[in-house]
């Protein structure tokens, strides 16, 4: 008999009902227990389920503290969340306890570089007041000037971040007749040529573009870099659409700008906080759109992703390399 069937199977925690694939994967080795909600675990019921697990399937919601990696106890050998971001996690006493952390990148790229067209077309063609107005009963003759939106036939796209959502976002855009594709990151990228993407600063993106997409992560940097002073640069009939991370705008100064016309309209699938609160001012007003952050909302993405999650708690269980190791 083998040493890995003598040994008993490894207890793994799974913090949210979640897509097939990945409890497929896992129930073959493991022994697995669930908070079974689509709603995010409490913190009291988390610390109580984690006592002796070997691994934790977690999600972007889960507050995964040192009180958590200490109820979890030494048996604890891999966090694996079902997102890309992964700043719910406490790296470093992960790091300190040597817990292996992953994350499952690249695996909803498509989806949320597709969503991230949908909120932009939604929003510069005014798709929902005018679904608003047929419900309402508002639809009456035919009116020349009734609802009119923008177009990206010639105009001028910049993108924040120019990694994999970002160009799959530009790759998009290109065939509905852009006059220029713009982006700003931190170095230029040399696959931005494929598609005559520009690199350009900040300053110039925000000042030249008519439409403005962000696509990057939050970081130090990136923390609300949209804010009072860099929408007054902005073209005032500009629309902003924010997939990347909702800290990335400044959302009292965003409220101040789409009142008073300083942009002209945005669409957010991310916010801050998460979930929005249901008075928050931005969702009063007719030139913006939020989305309960639904950019990775399809089935091949969340199987994808569920499945990523599981063979990264795997990989480390069979000292394999991990898909989306982040330490």
């Amino acid at each position: 008999m083998s040493e890995r069937e003598q040994s008993p199977r490894p207890r793994v925690y799974v913090t949210r009902r979640v897509p097939q694939p990945g409890i497929d994967v896992l129930s073959k080795e493991c022994d697995l227990t669930f908070w079974d909600s689509d709603e995010a675990i409490p913190q009291d019921v988390l610390l109580e389920n984690v006592r002796g697990i070997d691994g934790l399937f977690c999600m972007l919601t889960d507050n995964i503290n040192t009180e958590v990696l200490e109820a979890a106890g030494p048996s604890l050998k891999i966090v694996a969340t079902m997102s890309v971001g992964f700043e719910h996690i406490d790296i470093q006493e992960c790091q300190k306890r040597g817990i292996k952390v992953a994350n499952t990148p690249n695996v909803s790229t498509d989806s949320v570089a597709e969503f991230t067209v949908t909120m932009l077309l939604a929003c510069s063609r005014r798709l929902l007041e005018g679904v608003d107005a047929v419900k309402k009963g508002q639809w009456g003759k035919w009116k020349p000037m009734w609802l009119l939106g923008v177009e990206l036939h010639n105009s001028v796209v910049g993108i924040l971040g120019f990694g994999r959502i970002g160009y799959g976002v530009a790759r998009r855009l290109k065939p509905f007749g852009v006059a220029r594709l713009v982006y700003s990151d931190v170095t230029p990228m040399g696959y931005a040529a494929d598609l005559g993407a520009e690199y350009v600063t900040f300053d110039e993106m925000v000042r030249e573009s008519d439409f403005v997409c962000i696509c990057c992560n939050l970081t130090p940097q990136t923390k609300h870099k949209f804010n009072k002073k860099v929408f007054e640069k902005m073209k005032n009939t500009a629309i902003l659409i924010n997939t990347g991370r909702g800290g990335v705008i400044q959302h009292d100064d965003l409220y101040e700008a789409l009142k008073d016309k300083v942009i002209g309209g945005a669409a957010l699938d991310v916010t801050e906080p998460e979930p929005l609160p249901k008075d928050s001012p931005l969702l009063q007003l007719p030139n913006c759109i939020v989305a309960p952050h639904m950019g990775s909302n399809t089935w091949p993405s969340r199987n994808m992703m569920s499945a990523t999650t599981a063979k990264n708690i795997l990989a480390v269980f069979h000292r394999e390399d991990l898909v989306g190791e982040v330490v």
